[in-house]
């Protein structure tokens, strides 16, 4: 690490302002910093001092994604094998993961920090680090059959309109993750939806055996309720079809500790989640008009994106609730609403994507009325005090 320090040493002076690629200061910088912990200190006003800075924390981030991906590609190779009724052997499944699920990423990380660069260097400001996350959530909620091209217009889409107009990290006001998959269930609902686009080569149909539709629990519990659903085990474990990453219950619940030890992840807004969900699925029991209502309340918490959105997007830092009560109350309206729109609209099987989205638009309105109720309560203490004086 000594050398590698000496020689961005001795080139960082042709990056400066003024030097021979004075222009290109701003990718020099990410680079240097995403390698080594900046050295500057702050030049005026008070400040907390940390050791843990953005980048860092974006890194244990994508360490607490890492368990769902690597399940994610294992699962990728073994529904196919399912599909194909191939030999099941681990290597053979994990190679065809890495085959299928490998480009989506590199294609999410080029377009969306080619885009990220490029508006740092025409701002000349700093690259943002909230990509390095982004990048890593977008392949892992979306279908693995889905076409690069969709993946590289619907990251786009996530930087340009859903960070880059608000000014870039920190200031855009939705999860850019789940925007580029609203951007591709809205544009492309046939590859966001359906029963075949879940598992690796099912949209073509080569070898699939007879009877495998691909279909995933959410599916199953629309159309029967519980009756066809795989074993509770099975969608606990992430035995089962769906997103790349989401399928892992045990696989999310190891990233979410990473976040609550870590303290990045607001364990507040992941309870309340729950609790949410659990709370709708109980009182959809009790007034049960279809199939779907009938289903075990916590069945919902191990199907579809439900404990991945819990865990990795509704405790986004920038679009969620920033005071200790708004993010209960926050977290508490994101479950309820997720079973309530899979449930009713038969058309969003997957409500987590669009009530996260909705209560991101909420969050500042929450935290407002959470901060005038505190006012207002220490102005009637303030009140007391004073008349009792």
């Amino acid at each position: 690490m000594k050398a590698l320090r000496n020689f961005i040493d001795r080139i960082k002076p042709n990056f400066e302002p003024g030097g021979k690629f004075g222009a290109l200061y701003s990718t020099f910088d990410a680079f240097e910093t995403f390698l080594f912990v900046p050295n500057e200190v702050t030049k005026k006003g008070s400040h907390i001092r940390d050791y843990i800075d953005m980048k860092r924390t974006m890194i244990i981030v994508v360490m607490a994604l890492a368990p769902a991906l690597l399940f994610g590609i294992w699962n990728v190779g073994y529904q196919n094998a399912l599909a194909t009724g191939s030999e099941i052997s681990f290597w053979p499944m994990v190679l065809h993961g890495l085959i299928k699920v490998l480009p989506i990423v590199v294609v999410s990380y080029v377009v969306g920090l080619a885009i990220e660069f490029a508006f740092a260097q025409v701002r000349k400001h700093e690259v943002n680090e909230g990509f390095l996350v982004s990048g890593f959530l977008i392949p892992l909620i979306v279908p693995v059959d889905t076409p690069l091209w969709m993946i590289a217009l619907a990251t786009a889409f996530a930087v340009i309109i859903g960070k880059e107009v608000f000014g870039g990290t920190g200031m855009n006001i939705f999860n850019p993750a789940l925007l580029a998959r609203a951007f591709l269930f809205f544009a492309y609902p046939s590859h966001m939806s359906g029963d075949y686009v879940w598992v690796s080569g099912l949209t073509k149909g080569e070898g699939i055996i007879d009877g495998f539709s691909g279909a995933t629990p959410l599916a199953h519990a629309t159309l029967t309720g519980a009756e066809n659903l795989p074993s509770a085990l099975d969608m606990f474990f992430g035995f089962i079809p769906g997103s790349i990453g989401e399928t892992s219950t045990l696989a999310i619940l190891i990233g979410a500790a990473i976040l609550v030890v870590s303290g990045i992840g607001s364990w507040k807004i992941m309870v309340s989640t729950v609790a949410g969900g659990l709370l709708m699925g109980v009182i959809l029991n009790l007034f049960a008009l279809n199939p779907f209502m009938e289903i075990p309340p916590w069945y919902h918490l191990i199907m579809g994106g439900f404990a991945f959105g819990a865990v990795f997007m509704a405790t986004d830092p920038v679009t969620g609730s920033q005071t200790e009560k708004g993010k209960w109350i926050y977290g508490f309206l994101i479950g309820l609403l997720a079973v309530l729109v899979r449930v009713f609209n038969p058309a969003y099987p997957e409500g987590m994507m669009l009530s996260i989205l909705l209560m991101n638009a909420f969050a500042p309105l929450i935290d407002y009325y959470v901060i005038q109720g505190n006012i207002k309560k220490r102005k009637k203490i303030a009140a007391a005090a004073a008349k009792n004086s």
